[in-house]
């Protein structure tokens, strides 16, 4: 046999594994209609699921949703129209169509049939700081790893109605699914541990967010914790060692008969982190102790929490058998997402200024974290545009007076302070201080982000310039960030 027939022969012979036999499309009419017990109006597949008329693409899925101001039912002709290849209704509709007794129960059954279906290694994460992060650098890692062959909640989708989504939307075909969850009160994450059954359930710092619904941090702990009675048989939960309520949290894995792997620069760690040095790009070289083995490894991502979150990602690679070389290439390459720690160059007279954008959430822990990551980002002058932080409760005026410190150790030149609850550090602040080079901090104080983007245009932005958005994403800080990074063109780092 010459050369070319052996190639066609072993390509004929070539093995077929069961991975090469399971489909290719996301989800057929006919799995549709079994996931969900409903009735298919006839054949085709889809290749996504949507919520939103307005997000479908073609080839998606829409769920007719029905929630108290809305009815998804109202939005078929705009998803169709938008590409949709198929919907899931609960009253006949003019299109293709699973006909369903509810359309919110349905997309949770289907949920379940994408789990059941799939063997991937799923990862539940949680946590009170750095949760989306810790998420998107686990799946970087695990894709990379995998050659894309994992899947993630994109966005925030960590309630009631994004998990099940995440979940619906899990090609067959995953290695891994890595799933965030999301709470306010206590209960919820306990509902959605069981829809995803994770093998790893990680947690990645506890912080006094929704402290007004929970009442204590020994409340938010057990609340977090939820996330381990999910687990499967044989599970893992991954813990924060540094934090004074590890004990507590070992103690709710165990009980849920998990096996417990911690990361921190604790001496117990399991993961721990043995130096960490500022890297000529803002960031991290770290090494760190895996038991086992030592690694020496980039994060791109600048901060101090951001060596914590990688410590966490590690443990959570290794527990899922994934690629720890191709974790560290995945964080010595990330970039901040939106809203969470992007960092944009925009134009300045002179040059161009620097603009951190972390305008989607807040809690006094972030806070302190980002404002001790801005006091070390070289600069000529820096500047925080602070909104509030919610659902602090009674505890609200107390927190806010104390970001007056890390301010002051981060040497802010110029603090915008945005919303009601700001109004504690205003008048701390009002009272005099000076940072560690021995000036004042100036400041002023807003009631929105309009106000806020007249006050960073009165106060003027220069060359060289970094500007912090902090706030919760209700404030709308995020209008600021567009007017001074879109309307003038800013690039973002890569």
């Amino acid at each position: 046999m010459n050369a070319p027939q052996s190639r066609v022969s072993a390509l004929r012979h070539w093995p077929v594994t069961t991975r090469d036999r399971l489909p290719m499309a996301l989800w057929d009419a006919a799995a549709l209609a079994a996931a969900m017990d409903g009735t298919a109006s006839g054949a085709f597949q889809v290749s996504g699921v949507e919520i939103d008329s307005r997000d479908v693409r073609s080839g998606d899925l829409f769920f007719a949703l029905s929630g108290e101001n809305t009815d998804g039912h109202t939005f078929l002709d705009k998803a169709f129209a938008n590409g949709a290849a198929a919907a899931v209704v609960d009253r006949p509709a003019p299109y293709p169509h699973i006909l369903v007794a509810d359309t919110g129960r349905a997309l949770e059954a289907l949920a379940q049939a994408a789990r059941a279906r799939s063997a991937a290694v799923r990862i539940g994460v949680t946590g009170s700081v750095g949760k989306t992060g810790v998420k998107e650098a686990i799946f970087a890692a695990l894709d990379r790893g995998s050659r894309g062959q994992a899947h993630r909640s994109v966005r925030s989708y960590n309630n009631h109605v994004g998990v099940p989504l995440s979940l619906a939307r899990m090609p067959v075909r995953s290695e891994y699914g890595i799933f965030e969850m999301g709470m306010n009160h206590a209960g919820e994450i306990a509902h959605l541990t069981d829809q995803v059954r994770p093998n790893i359930a990680l947690i990645t710092t506890i912080a006094p967010a929704h402290i007004e619904n929970l009442g204590s941090m020994e409340a938010i702990v057990d609340a977090k914790a939820e996330i381990f009675a999910g687990l499967e048989p044989g599970g893992i939960a991954v813990i924060p060692a540094d934090t004074p309520y590890f004990d507590r949290l070992r103690d709710h894995a165990l009980r849920a008969g998990a096996k417990v792997i911690s990361f921190g620069s604790a001496v117990h760690a399991d993961v721990r982190l043995l130096d960490a040095i500022p890297s000529a790009n803002g960031g991290s070289l770290v090494t760190a102790d895996l038991g086992t083995t030592r690694m020496c490894y980039s994060v791109a991502e600048p901060g101090e929490h951001w060596i914590a979150n990688s410590l966490a990602v590690m443990a959570a690679v290794r527990a899922a058998g994934g690629d720890l070389g191709a974790a560290g290439l995945a964080l010595a390459e990330m970039g901040g997402l939106k809203g969470r720690g992007a960092r944009h160059r925009i134009k300045a007279p002179g040059g161009k200024a620097l603009l951190i954008d972390e305008s989607y959430n807040a809690n006094p822990a972030s806070m302190r974290a980002t404002l001790r990551s801005l006091g070390q980002t070289p600069a000529t002058r820096r500047i925080a545009v602070l909104g509030a932080m919610k659902e602090l409760g009674d505890f609200a005026p107390k927190f806010h007076e104390q970001l007056a410190t890390p301010l002051t150790e981060a040497n802010v030149d110029f603090a915008i302070l945005v919303g009601e609850e700001m109004r504690a550090l205003a008048l701390h602040l009002g009272k005099g201080g000076v940072n560690a080079l021995g000036k004042g901090l100036s400041f002023a104080h807003c009631n929105g982000p309009a106000e806020a983007i007249t006050a960073l245009e009165e106060f003027g932005i220069t060359a060289g310039d970094a500007i912090l958005v902090k706030g919760s994403n209700s404030v709308g800080l995020g209008r600021l960030v567009t007017r001074f990074v879109d309307q003038q063109f800013g690039s973002r780092e890569g």
